[in-house]
């Protein structure tokens, strides 16, 4: 390190001269944001070095200022890659200990540095580079996970299980139906992690405060040296601008609802009650006090962190909602939430995935639970191919039902009897009606239970996976 600033101040602010004294300590207190933005170090160097080469383009600073200073800038990245500076910094916030920094390492040069910038522009280019690097991570891993699903329906072709509604037995599916409802589900999520991806590629630096900047940067170039789609078009729209961070929140949030509903699935299946799936032990947990248990806690604490999840896309919501126009240092607190959001998930959706890609179906107990109630829609629609109206159908084999009920034995143990006494249409081959196969294969329209349109959807599936949201561009 060389030419260093020769006054070496202990605590760099980026402001204070109109001011007479220091903060005050309750003041200073609240005033911080280094534990929570220090994350952004790497993006507000990437930027800073951006910014320095637009500089030199403008012709405010020398080619020589430009590369001491972004030479200063590499080693302030090495720096903080140990981690070192962050001790106990005196620094309000990431912007003024990467500067502090930079003044320890190239001198007064680094005064240049801020110039036509501000905190504004600065910290909105920050997040937006951090925002769109998060967007690819959680995609990447919902894409895994959508991966663990497919390879679940794949393993659930040949298997039949209940379908439900309102949590009753509705109609026989096939395993791989449930999967890849919630396969669906989060492929959906990848879109809106994508979208959240593009709507943060605009490009803040260069406006400012509010006003835009003075200097004539090349703001085009800055914004594709950056990976950025294009600059912001509005300065005082640019530095407080946070729709694309609601974009992201409500992306981790539907994330988050689809974990849990699929948690939710997790613990009643892998249940002695139901028993259709049993985890891995490297997914479960045993009980303190009961030798036998066997908990699905990947289930449970995935469910969990959807009400973390929908509380931080509230409380982001409620952040911005009344602001007037401009910067306000409310925004500050735009990070807290939006960090844990993306935590939450880079944590949740790899542990999910993993119990997913190890989970087997249970297809004797899946078989011992299944009520040939599920085929009564079946005998309405053979009725219908007699020539019945579907409503009147729909009354006889609720009839039906409720006799078997009422007998106390199955559905399709009940005398031929009784069923041609209800509709003589049934006709002498309604025992063929009750088979789990039969039922499922009637249903092959696009969407459906066939085999032929479940495996139809297995395809489509691992189409749209080999799809993912581009890179970006780098910084050269």
């Amino acid at each position: 390190m060389t030419d260093r600033h020769p006054s070496g101040p202990t605590d760099h602010a980026l402001w204070g001269g109109r001011f007479d004294g220091g903060m005050a300590p309750g003041m200073r207190a609240l005033n911080l944001s280094l534990d929570v933005d220090r994350r952004l170090w790497r993006e507000d160097v990437r930027g800073s070095r951006a910014w320095a080469r637009a500089l030199i383009g403008a012709g405010v600073i020398s080619d020589d200022e430009g590369k001491r200073i972004d030479e200063g800038l590499v080693r302030v990245l090495a720096r903080l890659e140990t981690g070192g500076p962050f001790e106990e910094a005196p620094d309000e916030d990431v912007h003024s200990l990467v500067e502090r920094l930079l003044f320890e390492e190239v001198g007064d040069v680094a005064g240049k540095l801020h110039t036509g910038r501000s905190r504004n522009d600065q910290v909105a280019t920050d997040l937006r580079l951090w925002g769109m690097g998060a967007g690819r991570d959680l995609e990447h891993a919902v894409t895994d996970l959508c991966r663990a699903l497919l390879g679940m329906a794949t393993r659930g072709v040949e298997v039949i299980l209940p379908g439900y509604t309102h949590l009753q037995q509705g109609q026989p599916i096939r395993a791989a139906q449930w999967a890849l409802a919630h396969l669906w589900a989060f492929d959906r999520d990848r879109e809106r992690l994508r979208s959240a991806v593009h709507a943060s590629g605009v490009l803040p630096l260069g406006s400012g405060a509010i006003a835009g900047c003075p200097f004539p940067v090349d703001r085009d170039a800055l914004a594709r040296s950056l990976g950025f789609r294009r600059p912001s078009q509005n300065s005082v729209d640019a530095v407080s601008d946070r729709d694309w961070a609601l974009d992201l929140s409500y992306a981790c949030a539907m994330v988050g609802v689809h974990l849990s509903r699929l948690g939710e699935d997790l613990m009643l299946f892998t249940s002695l009650e139901f028993g259709f799936l049993r985890l891995d032990d490297g997914y479960s947990t045993g009980s303190s006090l009961m030798p036998q248990k066997r908990n699905p806690d990947v289930a449970e604490l995935a469910r969990a962190k959807a009400g973390r999840l929908n509380g931080n896309l509230m409380a982001l919501l409620t952040l911005v909602k009344g602001l007037p126009t401009g910067y306000n240092r409310d925004l500050q607190e735009d990070k807290h939430t939006l960090f844990d959001s993306v935590d939450t998930l880079l944590t949740t959706v790899p542990a999910v995935a993993g119990a997913i890609g190890t989970a087997q179906f249970q297809p004797e107990r899946i078989r011992a639970v299944m009520d040939t109630q599920l085929l009564a829609t079946d005998l309405a629609d053979h009725l219908v191919r007699q020539g019945v109206t579907f409503r009147r159908s729909h009354e006889v084999v609720g009839h039906l039902v409720r006799r078997a009920e009422e007998a106390g034995v199955p559905l399709a143990e009940l005398p031929i009897e009784a069923f041609l006494g209800a509709a003589p249409e049934f006709g002498g081959d309604v025992r063929a009606v009750f088979d789990w196969e039969r039922s499922v294969e009637a249903r092959a329209a696009p969407g459906g239970t066939a085999r032929d349109a479940v495996t139809a959807q297995i395809a489509e599936a691992g189409r749209s996976l080999e799809t993912e949201g581009d890179e970006g561009g780098q910084e050269g």
